[in-house]
């Protein structure tokens, strides 16, 4: 089933994306010569006869080239492989005297042919995002909690303060807040933090506070509830201690704790460190004591505020500017991981390749089904809504034998009033295309190694 869901999702994706060279191209007046979902051999073809469409299993390539010799209609296919896909038009890869050929076309009008793949991705993902976001609604950057003696309350910020810039970087929703600091690390310089009190925006500066960190492994609520452990890490202390989802935290260090509210208040003021401590909770209503000592995660630096990750509803302008929102955000975060990879700051355990996303797929399926169908489709959604904008990204890239690469070709042929030759341009698209199939065979072996058990 997974594999099933996975399938459907790329072919959905792919599909979209041909889908708009194939749009754009009948619209400037070009022969699609075959369109197609998949790579490798024909399983199933429509192609054209005088009596209409006809169902073709398994046409061969010579049986193809006979057809579009002759044809003056579009052979649609379903291929082997399911991965890729392709819109072939006449004169793509080569000079054909036809006025329908794409060589044949104005610049801006095989330009905008181009570009109309990624931009179907970015529809694609445009139109899920209506769909999520106006079901669950859209994640405001307000700060639900600040720190005693941290940098965030040195400079007056409180709970209830809306983030909308860091740095030169406009916030609109709390991911953003926190992808920031994933891209660009706290250090000890100074941050500055623009934010919305009572309607008006305000700016100060955080210089962030050098920390060591330690932590129980354990999940809870920081309201007026009991104090209930939520989840726990595999493998970290809480977990190694006996205590399970469900137990409430009734005392600290001989300190009694009726609330999740009054244990964030407690650990802000007793911050954690390599000295044991006396956990009280209480399970099936027997009060138990433990003694667990917290592990050391490392160190680094810290503003000390949260922020919400709960959705608030939206109304329906609401939902067309967030969705605008989201698409920008995953554009943003595809570039940002673009960089990291090509500056070294993520390497290739990093990366996931078709069997990956295949991997993290089914594993959002798994985790999703037991909540029912809708909360699988709003997973299942988001996850596509950022693989088909990292796709859309990816095949704008300045890459040879993407749509990226071609457009370079097609922007120079703009200042110099002709186009690059056709062998030198298909040479460059060659050795692009032989870098790319390196990189797949790299990827989907990556992917597998992280996949296997040793």
């Amino acid at each position: 089933m997974n594999i099933v869901i996975a399938l459907l999702i790329f072919g959905l994706i792919i599909l979209i994306h041909e889908f708009g060279h194939f749009v754009l191209a009948k619209a400037n007046g070009i022969f699609v010569t075959e369109f197609s979902l998949g790579m490798g051999r024909r399983l199933i073809s429509l192609v054209p006869t005088k009596e209409g469409y006809r169902l073709r299993l398994l046409m061969s390539g010579k049986e193809y080239e006979k057809i579009e010799s002759q044809g003056s209609k579009t052979v649609y296919s379903l291929k082997l492989l399911p991965f890729g896909g392709s819109c072939m038009m006449l004169g793509e890869d080569e000079n054909v005297n036809d006025n329908r050929a794409f060589n044949k076309k104005g610049v801006w009008g095989r330009i905008s042919v181009v570009f109309a793949g990624a931009f179907f991705n970015f529809i694609l993902a445009f139109a899920l995002a209506i769909a999520v976001i106006g079901i669950l609604g859209y994640d405001s950057p307000i700060i639900t909690r600040v720190s005693k003696n941290s940098a965030a309350y040195e400079a007056g910020l409180e709970e209830g303060d809306k983030i909308v810039k860091i740095n030169n970087k406009r916030i609109s929703v709390s991911r953003e807040a926190s992808a920031y600091f994933l891209f660009s690390p706290l250090t000890e310089d100074e941050v500055t933090i623009s934010f919305e009190r009572d309607g008006k925006v305000q700016t100060t500066t955080l210089t962030p506070k050098y920390k060591e960190n330690y932590i129980l492994g354990f999940t809870y609520m920081p309201d007026s509830s009991p104090a209930t452990i939520e989840s726990l890490y595999e493998g970290y202390p809480m977990d190694g201690a006996g205590l399970v989802p469900g137990d409430i935290i009734t005392g600290f260090d001989g300190t009694d704790i009726n609330t999740g509210e009054e244990l964030t208040n407690y650990l802000e003021e007793h911050p954690l460190d390599n000295n044991q401590i006396e956990l009280r909770y209480s399970r099936d209503g027997k009060e138990q004591v433990v003694l667990i000592t917290p592990e050391y995660v490392g160190e680094g630096y810290e503003l000390g505020y949260a922020m919400r990750y709960g959705y608030e509803d939206a109304s329906i302008l609401e939902v067309i500017k967030y969705s605008l929102v989201e698409i920008k955000y995953n554009i943003w975060v595809a570039l940002k991981s673009f960089g990291m990879l090509l500056t070294g700051q993520a390497g290739a355990n990093d990366i996931a390749g078709p069997v990956g996303i295949v991997n993290i797929i089914g594993d959002t399926y798994e985790a999703s089904k037991a909540s029912g169908g809708l909360v699988v489709f709003i997973n299942l959604a988001s996850l596509t809504i950022m693989l088909s904008a990292n796709v859309g990204v990816i095949n704008l890239l300045p890459i040879p034998a993407l749509d990226g690469g071609r457009l370079v070709f097609l922007f120079l042929e703009l200042v110099r009033g002709k186009p690059i030759p056709a062998e030198k341009e298909g040479m460059v698209h060659f050795i692009g295309i032989m870098a790319l199939m390196f990189l797949m065979i790299f990827v989907i072996f990556n992917d597998i190694r992280k996949i296997l058990p040793f």
